[in-house]
């Protein structure tokens, strides 16, 4: 009875999930219909990076080169790198064509930051500040490559009386990711025509090495599941999230939402933008991209744990309840159709065998439109069940991370509760 019990479970949940959230499988959310402007919007491209030597060289060109009509330029922040990356980024930019960058830094994160957070803050301070005095002094574009100034000088943007207005629109992009030459074009038309106050799209992540290919998918999928695109989209909706890694959102939405401040302490800091956006009575969008592309390498099963595994607990807000109903549902969901399939043939128990397959079956039919969009084959698809009980595990391991004390853990810095830094 138990075996049956399960296997009906588990089918009615993936009835649910296929048919009752937000239809949450389909990749066809791309951005809205859009027309270009009267008036191209001014746009400051906030890029925070922190150790990107490895990847800036085929991110930043691809910023460098935006083909936008209107006024443009690139901030990096650096997050005190201790690879150079900085010293690169001015090198990659020099003497080529293109938008003008600046090159700044804000310091170590006082209590209270994230790191990424702390750097955000410092560039939007930054090109906020440079925006008004530019136009102040009539001139449209600051020279490229501006020295960093350390915070708090008289030349920095943490000094003095508050920031202007600034530029229209603000571009926050994560180091790791390139964009195509009318990315910005795009995004901003995007904004415009439909009204919105944040757009984001879900940069397509490298799915080159084997684990790669296994894991990475799912990592799309899941968040799917959790956060659907269609109903994010919805004016109104509760459903709020975003992808860090792509971005733009008006400055105007982001001051009444006191971007970054009222989020500092967030690990998960897409998902807490886009609630405050949303909270502020923002209009946001998210979707998945065709021509933005992450370029950072997981060429090993432990690159991919530790990725989601600093912040898997975060995002069930550090709750034991929370996680042991996680724990269970991935269980009930991804694998208890396979397990009451193979039992069910075992013991000839027909009915729980065929409610086991059927959820498998659907489980694999949501799964393979994600591999379609990764390019990889639905053949794929069946393995669902093996990635989620490495996600499982990757779960657990975040929590238990949590309590030793090592928390949300990245490149040097690690964020063992909310508020720590």
């Amino acid at each position: 009875m138990g075996l049956l019990i399960a296997a009906y479970a588990s089918l009615a949940a993936w009835l649910w999930l296929t048919f009752a959230q937000g239809a949450f499988w389909r990749t066809d959310v791309r951005l809205p219909p859009r027309s270009a402007p009267a008036r191209w919007p001014s746009v400051a491209i906030v890029v925070p990076a922190r150790d990107e030597a490895e990847v800036l060289p085929l991110s930043l060109p691809s910023l460098l080169a935006q083909d936008y009509p209107g006024e443009a330029r690139i901030v990096l922040v650096d997050d005190g790198s201790s690879d150079g990356t900085a010293a690169l980024a001015a090198r990659l930019a020099d003497g080529q064509p293109g938008l003008p960058l600046t090159v700044v830094s804000p310091g170590d994160p006082p209590p209270g930051w994230t790191g990424k957070l702390w750097a955000v803050r410092h560039g939007i301070a930054h090109v906020r500040t440079e925006h008004t005095r530019a136009h102040v002094n009539g001139h449209a574009h600051e020279p490229a490559h501006q020295p960093a100034h350390a915070p708090g000088t008289p030349e920095g943007p943490a000094a003095g009386a508050p920031p202007g207005p600034g530029p229209e629109f603000l571009l926050l992009t994560d180091a790791d990711i390139a964009h195509e030459p009318d990315s910005l074009r795009e995004l901003v038309a995007a904004a415009t025509s439909a009204d919105l106050d944040l757009v984001s799209q879900m940069a397509r992540l490298r799915v080159v090495s084997a684990w790669e290919r296994l894991v990475v998918p799912a990592f799309v999928y899941f968040f799917a599941q959790l956060y659907p695109f269609r109903r994010i989209n919805r004016p109104g909706a509760r459903t709020s999230a975003a992808a860090g890694g792509c971005v733009l959102l008006r400055t105007e939405a982001a001051v009444r939402a006191g971007i970054p401040d009222s989020i500092r302490q967030a690990v998960i800091d897409d998902v807490a933008l886009a609630r405050a956006v949303r909270r502020a009575g923002g209009r946001i969008w998210l979707g998945l991209a065709e021509r933005v592309d992450s370029v950072r390498p997981y060429s090993g099963l432990g690159d991919l744990w530790r990725m989601v595994s600093r912040s898997a607990y975060a995002q069930l807000r550090h709750r034991p309840l929370l996680l042991a109903g996680t724990v269970a549902g991935l269980v009930l969901v991804y694998l208890v159709p396979p397990a009451t399939l193979g039992a069910g043939l075992a013991a000839g128990r027909p009915a729980a065998a065929w409610a086991g397959g059927l959820a498998w079956l659907l489980m694999t039919g949501t799964y393979v439109p994600m591999l379609r969009y990764y390019r990889r084959s639905p053949l794929l698809a069946p393995l669902l069940p093996l990635t989620a009980l490495l996600y499982l595990l990757m779960t657990v391991d975040s929590a238990v991370r949590h309590y030793r004390g090592r928390g949300a853990a990245w490149k040097g810095r690690t964020y063992a509760r909310p508020g720590d830094a």
